[in-house]
């Protein structure tokens, strides 16, 4: 009797997890969940490098780095100011569980400086990022969920780190933010003469015309 009634409620809990159109259990997973960065208009940055601490206290170095994704459209307002889209999330982070801090240097070619330093990531934060791959979005339930979480990392002058995720239906949350401090050893860790990158055409005129609009990060 006692093994015919556990059947039965294994069942039960079968039939309504089959019932439920939003659920993924069934979806395909990546292992990993993915970073990638952004920059406002025309602040061209160059990541040199980054690392996250996860929640299970490890420390991954050289996740990511490159370019980040930005929009340079030249329309004669002040489209620098505030963040005005988000990238992708690319790069997937192999062997992190969720994170807990992220690390990052990064070179602001327009101020010619390089910042460095870490961001705490909110309990809150990973919640969504668990969700964006536990449940379909309720706009398409016929659709597969999400097959990672995404994180991405809005970098601006003044050190500023803005973090986004996306949730089941692949919006994008602004959730942790914070400033980090200037790199003593320059770009690239005091190597190659202090050289940054040429600050693009479209960069200079944008300051020339409205400088760099502090603050609105």
């Amino acid at each position: 009797m006692k093994v015919l009634f556990v059947l039965l409620a294994t069942l039960a809990i079968s039939a309504c997890q089959s019932a439920d159109p939003l659920s993924a259990n069934n979806d395909y997973k990546l292992r990993w969940w993915g970073i990638g960065f952004t920059e406002p208009a025309h602040m061209t940055v160059w990541v040199e490098t980054s690392a996250v601490e996860d929640i299970k206290g490890r420390v991954i170095h050289h996740i990511a780095a490159g370019t980040a994704a930005s929009s340079d459209n030249e329309n004669g307002t002040e489209n620098a100011r505030g963040w005005v889209g988000v990238g992708g999330s690319g790069m997937p982070v192999t062997g992190a569980d969720l994170p807990k801090r992220l690390f990052v240097r990064w070179q602001s070619i327009v101020e010619r400086k390089t910042y460095a330093g870490w961001i705490d990531i909110s309990e809150s934060t990973r919640d969504i990022m668990r969700n964006s791959t536990a449940r379909r979005c309720h706009k398409y339930p016929q659709h597969s969920a999400n097959s990672s979480a995404e994180l991405n990392l809005g970098l601006a002058p003044g050190g500023i780190i803005q973090v986004w995720v996306r949730d089941e239906c692949s919006h994008a949350h602004k959730v942790d933010r914070g400033q980090v401090g200037i790199e003593p050893l320059g770009p690239n860790q005091g190597k190659y003469n202090g050289h940054y990158r040429k600050i693009k055409d479209s960069s200079q005129r944008y300051i020339e015309r409205f400088g760099i609009p502090y603050g609105s990060w």
